[in-house]
């Protein structure tokens, strides 16, 4: 019996040795057998997800019952295109993504180069964890957060009385003041980054070459900047254009796609279906003319 278990397990071993030689021969195998699991959950939930949202899109909706009646029809999206609303609503909330992008470029670009070059490198890390701390806090907190800033009487309104001017209140300025709050981190860290990793010999060189500051920020560091511009841009676009939320919160009467699609979920599901796609198209279309500034491969 010992002498037969002893057999079992040195064939065990043996075999388990012939697997580890044959993946270690193989790293494309063993590349796959890592990928597989991964690779199903997105093809499964993720892809499935978005299949059966774009399916859905071309269901319609009884008007008596509200009851999703399982017929193919592209009247959805004709609505999309033709309705004025829906076409307001949709530029719109492409207008304030590629206006939260800006102000987060604008706003993180002295940030990060004062994190990356000109801060002392022991301070260094403790402002990038202070440029990562309000990721910690909830979303909510943070946006009511600023619903109390920004209200009438609010924090706003008291610095800006005595300038006899007065708070933006709830509206389009305010959802995309605090939209650019919320993603500011995510432009500032590829920012820092790329910054950071810029050789200090080539701004030398450029200072040496009788280059001023201004040209070498136009010549040497934004072009190898950029693409981590862009790569920050996937998040602050991305987030923006589908944020609901914020805009329900501090942006007033102000409808974005978001809000739209939370409102007919109930009442009309295969129209918020296709508004959903729209987010999903710009996204896709956004990360194409993204990826020729090199920014997919920063992120």
């Amino acid at each position: 019996m010992t002498v037969t278990a002893q057999a079992a397990g040195t064939r065990s071993e043996r075999a388990l040795r012939r697997l580890a030689g044959t993946l270690h021969r193989r790293p494309r195998l063993r590349l796959s057998l890592l990928l597989t699991a991964p690779l199903l959950w997105l093809t499964v939930l993720y892809l499935g997800s978005l299949t059966a949202l774009f399916v859905s899109a071309f269901w319609t909706t009884d008007s008596f019952t509200s009851e999703v009646v399982r017929v193919w029809s592209a009247d959805n999206f004709r609505a999309l295109l033709t309705t004025a609303v829906y076409r307001q609503v949709i530029w719109r909330s492409i207008g304030v993504a590629l206006a939260v992008t800006a102000l987060c470029a604008v706003i993180a670009f002295p940030l990060a180069f004062y994190t990356a070059r000109v801060a002392r490198p022991r301070w260094r890390p403790l402002l990038v964890v202070a440029i990562l701390t309000p990721l910690w806090a909830s979303y909510l907190v943070k946006v009511y957060a600023w619903r109390l800033i920004l209200s009438e009487g609010g924090l706003a309104d008291w610095m800006l009385r005595p300038l006899g001017l007065a708070g933006p209140g709830f509206g389009l300025p305010a959802a995309v003041l605090t939209l650019t709050y919320l993603w500011l981190p995510y432009m500032i860290l590829p920012i820092h980054t790329a910054l950071e990793q810029l050789p200090a010999n080539l701004l030398d060189a450029s200072a040496d070459l009788g280059a001023r500051p201004g040209r070498t920020f136009r010549t040497v560091v934004l072009p190898m900047v950029l693409p981590s511009v862009a790569a920050g841009s996937v998040f602050t676009f991305s987030l923006s254009l589908g944020d609901y939320i914020t805009v329900q919160i501090v942006g007033g009467k102000t409808q974005l796609i978001g809000n739209l699609v939370y409102s007919n979920i109930e009442l009309n599901l295969p129209m918020a279906a296709a508004l959903g796609t729209v987010p999903v198209a710009v996204i896709v279309l956004y990360l194409l003319a993204m990826r020729r500034t090199g920014a997919l491969s920063s992120l």
